[in-house]
C-alpha cells in the first residue's frame, strides 16, 4: 500500500495510536516503554517535542469486592463510587521525535512511581487483574517546511489522545523486577526516627520485624 503524501508546506496534523506496552528492563528507575505510532497524515514532519500526560481512566473497568476494599482509600466506600470514582493523573513524560515522512513509530519511556502517597501509585497497587484503561493526552509542538521550505512551527492539536488497555500483569512484572516481593512507603524524619529507637530498644533485626512487632502489640491492645 503507498501511502498519500500531503502537499508541500501542508500543516500536519498528528494522530496518535499505543501499538504496544512492556516493562523496560534496564533502566535507572521503573519505566514503561510504549511504542506510539504517529501519523501527518501524509506530510514530511522535521522534529516533534512531544508532551504526554498519562492518565487512569478508572471509570472505564469494573472492581470485585477485594479491589474495592483495595482503593476505599482513594474512592471510599462502594456505595459512593458513584459519586467518587474519577480520573486519576499517573505520570507525565517527554520525547524529541526525530524527522519523518508520513508516519513512524517511536518508544516512549514512561517512568513509574511506587510511592504509596500518590494516588495514581494506590490505584494500580490495588488492582489485581484485567486491564488498566489509559489515557494519553499530547501536547507540545510541530516542526516542519513550509511552501517556501523555510521552517514553520505549529502546535499539536487540544483534542490529540490515545487510549490503551495495559494488562495489570505488565504494570505488575514492572514493579517486580525493580522491586522484587517489596513495597515503599515514604514517612517524615520524625515518625522513621521513632521507629529506630523502637528498633534498638527491642533489638530487632529488620523493619518487617519492627513492623510485625507493632502490629502485634496493635492487635493485644485490641
Amino acid at each position: 500500500m503507498i501511502e498519500a503524501s500531503a502537499p508541500a508546506g501542508a500543516v500536519p496534523e498528528l494522530g496518535f495510536t499505543v501499538l504496544a506496552c512492556e516493562p523496560l528492563r534496564h533502566a535507572a528507575a521503573p519505566s514503561l516503554r510504549f511504542s506510539l505510532a504517529i501519523d501527518a497524515g501524509g506530510a514530511a514532519v522535521r522534529s516533534v517535542m512531544l508532551d504526554v500526560q498519562v492518565r487512569i481512566a478508572a471509570t472505564q473497568r469494573g472492581y470485585d469486592a477485594a479491589e474495592q476494599a483495595q482503593l476505599g482509600d482513594l474512592f471510599g466506600e462502594p456505595k459512593q463510587w458513584a459519586d467518587t470514582l474519577r480520573s486519576l493523573l499517573w505520570t507525565r513524560a517527554s520525547l524529541v521525535v526525530p524527522p519523518f515522512d508520513g508516519s513512524t513509530v517511536v518508544d516512549l519511556d514512561v517512568p513509574c512511581t511506587y510511592d504509596f502517597d500518590v494516588a495514581a501509585a494506590k490505584y494500580l497497587a490495588g488492582v489485581r487483574d484485567g486491564e488498566i484503561p489509559l489515557e494519553l493526552l499530547f501536547s507540545g509542538t510541530v516542526f516542519y517546511a513550509g511552501a517556501s521550505g523555510a521552517i514553520q512551527i505549529n502546535r499539536i492539536s487540544w483534542n490529540a489522545e490515545a487510549a490503551h488497555r495495559l494488562p495489570v500483569r505488565v504494570w505488575r512484572e514492572t514493579m517486580d523486577h525493580y522491586f522484587p516481593n517489596s513495597a515503599w512507603l515514604r514517612l517524615d524524619r520524625d515518625a522513621f526516627e521513632l521507629l529506630v529507637a523502637f528498633r534498638a530498644r527491642h533489638a530487632l533485626t529488620s523493619w518487617e520485624a519492627v513492623v510485625g512487632a507493632l502490629l502485634d502489640r496493635e492487635e493485644g491492645d485490641g
